[in-house]
């Protein structure tokens, strides 16, 4: 029989499906009322507050996949503290808070930029194969010269030289389809199997780069001040990226970080050791790294695009139920949504 645990996890499983469609229904929400906002704001602020629950609807499909699939704590607690806190912002919304339209505006922007290359191979494949060879230039630089091959060429290698079936060579398998291309690399260890890591769509940093891109893109500020925020976020984020890739790549492929193995084999609920070195490197360090890394540049973006701190205060009002005024803490004192007269007449874009 099967208890409520199993029920809800296998409930959890099944949304995971509704991923993909429901994250274009959500940028065509945000898209539209938009769009909308620009003619009429009333009527957008209801479309708005709709997306904002279809949002999070979509962070709870995504909850299994990154608690359980993925195995990471950070993306696990975040996805399922988003659900809550995105319906939040879309009953704020509906009462009011016109602040609001700014964030909204900036996941709408966040949306088109990620999901084309979500969807579309002649995007998606150049930019993996751009990252992976950066990645290996940069190994190379380090005096490392692990094997590049496409997922296939892996594939191969493995089922020609080793028994190794099951979910894992399935996986691989399935794979196949959607990365068919030279972004794996393989490390190959005497008298064990080999150890792959794949530069996958997630590697790139391009949702990080999404997400300031559709910051930048949502304040009304002047062009000129909106390319030099464009400046010190999006390039640092993909060469930190790069950093991220190599760091991953060669802690995981050279086991480096085989530590507190059987602590952190049952942390992660895996049953093979050389893993430990990946979830370490990746889940534990990466991730946290990023966190305060994405901090820093949210400040670099601010010191050039004050306006930004509108979208931070209404985040800390929706996390902690208080105002904030961090212009005045800067001495910023920026409009937080001016609007068009007032645009005009600081030279706006």
């Amino acid at each position: 029989m099967t208890g409520p645990v199993e029920a809800a996890l296998g409930a959890f499983a099944a949304l995971g499906a509704l991923s993909d469609p429901l994250a274009w229904l959500v940028v065509g929400a945000f898209v539209g009322g938009s769009l909308l906002e620009l003619r009429a704001r009333e009527p957008a602020r209801y479309v708005l507050a709709a997306a904002w629950l279809l949002f999070a609807l979509f962070w709870l499909t995504l909850v299994h996949h990154f608690a359980f699939e993925q195995r990471s704590l950070i993306e696990g607690v975040g996805s399922l503290a988003a659900v809550p806190l995105s319906a939040y912002v879309g009953l704020l919304l509906y009462r009011g808070r016109d602040s609001l339209f700014v964030l909204s505006r900036a996941v709408g922007v966040m949306g088109v930029v990620f999901m084309p290359f979500e969807a579309l191979a002649v995007l998606r494949r150049p930019l993996i194969r751009t990252v992976t060879m950066q990645t290996e230039f940069l190994m190379a630089l380090l005096g490392q010269d692990p094997t590049v091959l496409t997922w296939t060429e892996a594939t191969g290698r493995i089922a020609a030289q080793y028994d190794w079936s099951g979910a894992r060579a399935r996986a691989f398998r399935d794979g196949a389809g959607y990365y068919d291309y030279r972004n794996t690399f393989f490390f190959l260890r005497e008298g064990t199997d080999p150890i792959t890591y794949t530069i996958r769509l997630a590697c790139t940093g391009l949702g990080s780069m999404a997400i300031f891109a559709g910051l930048i893109a949502a304040v009304r500020a002047p062009l000129r001040r909106k390319l030099r925020a464009f400046t010190v976020s999006v390039p640092v984020i993909y060469a930190l990226n790069l950093v991220r890739n190599v760091f991953i790549g060669l802690t995981f492929g050279q086991q480096r970080l085989q530590v507190l193995v059987p602590e952190v084999m049952a942390l992660f609920g895996t049953s093979d050791p050389r893993m430990v070195s990946y979830f370490l490197a990746d889940r534990v360090l990466a991730q946290s790294l990023s966190v305060l890394a994405l901090v820093a540049v949210t400040w670099l973006v601010v010191r050039e695009l004050p306006e930004v701190l509108t979208v931070v205060e209404d985040l800390l009002y929706v996390l902690t139920g208080s105002e904030y005024d961090l212009g005045a803490a800067l001495d910023e004192g920026v409009d937080p949504d001016p609007e068009p007269a007032a645009v005009h007449a600081d030279g706006g874009d």
